[in-house]
């Protein structure tokens, strides 16, 4: 009778085992889908190959599928949109060039140093 529990358990182990190990494959794949990642086919695609390497790919696609969010991309943008980017960055220019105008305009007023005239040469024999 023991025998019988203990060939139970072992195969309850091992079932639970084998399908815990295909729910962990699926995390980056479930990261993606809640993230609205583009990459979603790849990661689940490469989450089934990285079951047969051991799981060697895991730790890459878990950063795969960590890196996009639907708000901010990449995660490579400053938060701004791109119209509002733009036009910040016009902004900064025009604000570059008055002033400056406003430096050259100061220059030019401003007299410029003479240079001394390099007319004497010594002459040693």
């Amino acid at each position: 009778m023991l025998d019988y529990v203990a060939l139970g358990l072992i195969l309850f182990v091992g079932v639970v085992l084998f399908y815990g190990i295909i729910a962990l494959h699926d995390i980056p794949y479930e990261i993606a889908v809640s993230r609205n990642h583009p990459h979603q086919d790849a990661i689940h695609a490469t989450g089934w190959v990285s079951l047969f390497t051991l799981h060697a790919l895991w730790p890459f696609l878990w950063i795969w599928a960590m890196l996009y969010r639907e708000d901010r991309g990449w995660g490579l943008s400053d938060g701004q949109s791109p119209k509002n980017h733009v036009e910040h960055l016009e902004a900064q220019v025009a604000d570059l060039q008055q002033r400056l105008g406003a430096l050259e305009a100061t220059t030019t007023s401003v007299p410029a140093p003479e240079q001394p005239s390099s007319t004497h040469q010594s002459e040693e024999r």
